[in-house]
């Protein structure tokens, strides 16, 4: 935390403004002019609005704020938001993949369960990074030491750190900074601060042990732990793995969005579109939002409440845009191959979830399909253009198609950052949320 967030991470912000203890760039290029430097920080303080309030604080300006930063908002900025805004930046792409090697050293830190070979990996990649920082800030000038901190030379012990403490996260200060936020409402006497706090301490002790002792943790939870009714939600037996969350109601759509949901039961069911028209009920359950169940986001309608139906993007109240997801879908090969087999493979799509609708559908004649009830997230996907090469972003200009998919194929939900024309992408979750794919589904 206070090694990478509070030093290495600021001295680079302060080396590429040109505000770092009076030192130029020397034979290098790697500052950026405080015009293009601005152009940075309000870029980055603009993505905040489309940025999910659940992924973070909103970022600073890199420009402007001096005293705002903390350690959570760096680390958000540096891993997620920095390699959108500084791609292209730099007069030299080098200082840029340099930056992005770190960020994958960093990712790699950040893992929950780490091999021996990937801690062997992560030594050889600081004492490789710590060497070109060497060559682009140091520059092998003893005028230009200062460039050297300590927090430099601290990089090459990380993974010798790992293997005695285990991952960072299992002695990093964070859970420390998060209970003195915990415990700070507990200074209720200016008098005898100290006593109010251990009162606090002891109580909330006490109240976890009865929990632990006499298993009660159900019973002093204040919120239910049904499905039903959490937050108001609504759990349906076909879709246990998210809750749909008020508001909600009955309509119908626009003869455009209907025959889209149509051809995706067509396609479900291997009928006609005549057929489905006749089993298909004529309104539709649509919800304000779905929660990934159990700790997962919860992703806003983006167009729910429009009595127009229809779809535009940025619809309703979009301060922090809790609307654009990643999804998988399968995907055939061979689809412009009107003779050969099917081949599936599995496809990583981004888009803005516009509406949330259950469709009912009653027994289909002839065909021994029981009456049912399928759960659809029409789409607007994005036409993603370029990926990065080293990092999971994903960059687009133009909207694409609607899709209308099954709702279970959601999985979390992703960050934007506008930056020069084009949109970048970029997903918080890695692979703890990534869909899990068997032939037998």
């Amino acid at each position: 935390m206070h090694l990478i967030w509070e030093n290495v991470v600021k001295n680079l912000m302060l080396l590429w403004s040109g505000d770092y203890k009076g030192l130029s760039s020397g034979k290098e290029s790697y500052e950026f002019s405080s015009s293009l430097w601005e152009a940075i920080g309000l870029a980055s303080a603009d993505s905040g609005s489309t940025i999910p309030s659940c992924f973070g604080p909103r970022s600073p300006n890199v420009a402007s704020e001096k005293v705002s930063w903390t350690a959570d908002s760096r680390s958000f900025w540096t891993l997620f938001v920095a390699p959108i805004v500084l791609k292209g930046r730099f007069m030299h792409d080098k200082y840029y993949a340099h930056f992005v090697d770190f960020v994958q050293l960093i990712n790699k830190c950040l893992q929950y369960e780490l091999r021996r070979s990937e801690v062997a990996e992560i030594k050889a990649g600081f004492v490789c990074w710590v060497k070109k920082y060497e060559e682009f800030y140091y520059q092998y000038d003893p005028s230009r030491l200062s460039a050297c901190p300590l927090t430099i030379h601290a990089l090459l012990h990380i993974a010798d750190s790992i293997v005695l403490a285990g991952p960072v996260w299992t002695s990093w200060a964070f859970p420390m900074e998060r209970y003195c936020a915990f415990i700070q409402p507990a200074f209720k006497s200016r008098r005898f601060p100290f006593a109010s706090v251990n009162r606090f301490i002891l109580d909330h002790a006490r109240l976890s042990h009865i929990q632990v002792l006499y298993d009660a943790a159900a019973v002093l939870r204040l919120r239910g732990e049904e499905l039903d009714g959490y937050y108001g939600g609504y759990c349906l037996r076909e879709y246990d793995h998210c809750a749909f969350l008020p508001s909600s109601r009955l309509r119908t759509f626009e003869q455009g969005i209907t025959s889209k949901i149509i051809g995706a039961l067509c396609t479900r069911f291997t009928t006609t579109p005549a057929v489905m028209r006749r089993v298909l009920h004529g309104e539709f359950r649509e919800w304000a939002r779905i929660r990934i169940l159990p700790n997962g986001d919860t992703i806003r309608a983006a167009a729910y409440g429009s009595t127009s139906g229809a779809i535009a993007q940025g619809y309703g109240n979009t301060s922090r845009d809790a609307t654009f997801i990643r999804y998988q879908l399968l995907v055939d090969k061979n689809a412009r191959a009107r003779h050969r087999d099917p081949s599936f493979t599995l496809q990583t799509f981004y888009g803005q979830l516009m509406h949330v609708v259950a469709a009912e559908i009653d027994a289909i004649p002839g065909r021994n399909i029981p009456p049912s009830r399928i759960v659809f997230g029409i789409i607007r996907s994005c036409k993603i253009e370029e990926h990065h090469p080293k990092l999971d972003v994903h960059y687009y200009s133009e909207e694409g198609p609607v899709d209308v998919i099954d709702i279970s194929t959601v999985q979390c939900l992703v960050g934007r950052v506008f930056d020069r024309g084009r949109w970048g992408i970029f997903d918080r979750s890695g692979l703890l949320s990534r869909a899990i794919y068997t032939e037998d589904e």
